[in-house]
C-alpha cells in the first residue's frame, strides 16, 4: 500500500504536535512560577515580596501572550522566546543580587528552568543555544550592573553548574526534535493508511453487495430458464405423443399405403422414437451441463448412421435449392457411441448448415478413416458465416446475430448441445469459417 504524505500535511500535523508540547510549558510555568517565591522567602527574605509580585506579573504576562498566541494562531516558538526570555530576565537579576552563599540556590533554579525548556520542547536545537546564549547575556549584563563578586567567586558558586548544565541540555532538543518529527510522521501514514483501508473495505463491500445481487438475479434467471425448459418439454410430449399416435393409427391400416408412404411413416416413426428419447435426455438443462451425462453406448456403423441423416434432409436441402453432394465412405466402420445422440450430432451440423446457407449454395457431406478415427466433415462453400458469429452459435443459450440477411431464427442451442454430446461421448468437434465458406469436422475413434 502506498501512502504518500502532502508537505502542507506534515506541516499541520506538527504544528499541532508543537502546540501540545508548548502548553506542557507554559501552564506549568504560569501555574508554578509565582511558588518560587518560596525561596525568596528562605533565601532572600528582604526581597521576596518584590519578587514576588515580579513573578506574578511575570506569569500573567506569559498567560495573556498564550491566549493571544493560541487565538491568532502566531509561531510558537515566538511564544516560548518571548516567555524564556521574561523568566530569564528575573532568574539572572536574582542571580546577581542575592548574597553569595545563595548563589548555589539560584544558578540551580535558572538551570532547573533550562532544564525544564529544552526537555520538553518540539523545535529545532538552535533555538535552544539561542536561548542558552541570550541566559548568559543577561547574567552577564547583571553581573556588570549589580555584581559585588568577582567572575571566580560566581563561577565557583553555582555558575559553572548553570553552564554545564544548560549547554548540555541544548542537546536534548535535537534528539526529541527528530524522534518527534518521525512519530509525527507515522502518526499520519498509520491515519491515511487506515483511512484507505476503511475505503478499500467499503469498496470491497459494495462490490459483494453487486455480486449477491447479480447472482440473485441470475439465480432467478435459471429458475426462469429451468421453468421454461419443463414447460416447453412437457408440450413437445404432449405434441411427440400426438404424432405417435396418428402414426400408429396410419400404420394399422398400411395395406392402403404406397410404399412410398409406407417408407415416410417408418421415417415418421424413426424420428418420433428419437425425439421422445432426445427430449427424455435433454429437457433438464442441468443434465446438459452435468458431466455425469449416462449415454446408452453401442456399437454401429457410423456411415450408415450419417448416409440415414443425408437422406433425411435431402429433400429439406432441394427446397432451399441448396446442393448436397454424398461423399460417404462406403467401408463400413463400427464406432462405440450412443447412436441416438450420435445421429443427432450429425443432423444438427448438417441442418445448421442447410439452415443458414443460401440458394444455389453447395454442400458436401464427406466421411473417412483418418489414424483410426472416424472423420465426418461438412463442407459449405457458401457465403461465410464468419468465425466469431459461430463461437456465438456453439456457446449455448447465445444467438448470432444476423448479419448475412438470413431472417430465420439463430439460436445456437443446437450447435452448443452437439458440441457438448460429441465431447461427453469422447469425440471431437471443430469449426471455422473463412473466406472459402464455412467447414465443420467431428472425429470419434473407430471399433478394430
Amino acid at each position: 500500500m502506498f501512502v504518500q504524505i502532502a508537505k502542507d500535511e506534515l506541516i499541520k500535523e506538527t504544528s499541532k504536535k508543537a502546540w501540545f508540547q508548548t502548553n506542557n510549558i507554559i501552564w506549568p510555568i504560569i501555574l508554578l512560577y509565582p511558588v518560587f517565591s518560596i525561596v525568596d522567602y528562605v533565601y532572600a527574605p528582604e526581597i521576596w515580596i518584590q519578587f514576588f509580585i515580579v513573578r506574578l506579573i511575570t506569569s500573567a504576562l506569559i498567560y495573556g501572550l498564550h491566549g493571544l498566541f493560541t487565538a491568532k494562531r502566531y509561531d510558537y516558538r515566538l511564544l516560548l522566546h518571548i516567555s524564556f526570555f521574561l523568566l530569564s530576565v528575573t532568574s539572572a537579576l536574582l542571580c546577581n543580587i542575592v548574597k553569595i552563599q545563595n548563589l548555589n540556590i539560584y544558578y540551580l533554579v535558572f538551570a532547573t528552568i533550562v532544564l525544564f525548556f529544552n526537555l520538553q520542547v518540539f523545535w529545532e536545537p538552535i533555538n535552544s543555544f539561542m536561548e542558552v546564549l541570550l541566559a548568559l547575556l543577561l547574567l552577564a549584563i547583571f553581573f556588570n550592573l549589580f555584581s559585588d563578586y568577582n567572575l571566580d567567586i560566581v563561577i565557583s558558586n553555582g555558575g559553572q553548574f548553570f553552564f554545564i548544565t544548560a549547554i548540555i541540555s541544548c542537546i536534548i532538543p535535537g534528539t526529541r526534535y527528530k524522534v518527534m518529527k518521525r512519530d509525527v510522521r507515522s502518526q499520519i501514514l498509520i491515519e491515511k493508511s487506515n483511512e484507505q483501508l476503511k475505503q478499500q473495505n467499503a469498496d470491497i463491500n459494495a462490490k459483494n453487495n453487486l455480486i449477491d445481487a447479480q447472482y440473485e438475479q441470475l439465480r432467478k434467471i435459471d429458475g426462469q430458464k429451468n421453468s421454461f425448459i419443463n414447460i416447453a418439454g412437457h408440450d413437445l410430449k404432449n405434441l411427440i405423443g400426438s404424432v405417435v399416435m396418428s402414426n400408429n393409427m396410419i400404420k394399422e391400416e398400411d395395406y392402403r399405403l404406397s410404399n412410398d408412404q409406407k417408407e415416410y411413416v417408418g421415417y415418421i416413426s424413426e424420428s418420433a422414437e428419437k425425439m421422445q428419447y432426445l427430449l427424455n435426455r435433454l429437457m433438464d438443462v442441468k443434465e446438459i451441463e452435468s458431466p455425469e451425462m449416462q449415454f446408452n453406448l453401442e456399437m454401429f456403423d457410423a456411415n450408415v448412421e450419417v448416409a440415414h441423416v443425408f437422406r433425411g434432409l435431402y429433400e429439406t436441402a432441394q427446397m432451399k435449392n441448396i446442393h448436397l453432394t454424398d461423399n460417404i465412405l462406403k467401408l463400413p466402420l463400427t464406432v462405440r457411441l450412443d447412436r441416438v445422440f450420435a445421429g443427432q450430432v450429425f443432423q444438427n451440423l448438417l441442418s445448421n448448415a442447410i439452415k443458414f446457407s443460401q440458394t444455389n449454395n453447395d454442400i458436401r457431406v464427406v466421411t473417412s478413416l483418418q489414424r483410426q478415427r472416424f472423420v465426418f466433415e461438412i463442407i459449405d462453400e457458401g457465403i461465410a458465416i464468419g468465425q466469431k458469429e459461430l463461437d456465438m452459435m456453439f456457446n449455448k443459450l447465445k444467438t448470432l446475430n444476423d448479419t448475412s440477411g438470413v431472417n430465420e431464427s439463430r439460436l445456437g442451442l443446437g450447435l452448443s448441445i452437439a458440441k457438448l454430446m460429441t465431447q461427453e461421448m469422447g469425440g471431437e468437434l471443430t469449426y471455422r469459417s473463412d473466406d472459402n465458406g464455412n467447414y465443420f469436422r467431428v472425429e470419434f475413434y473407430v471399433i478394430n
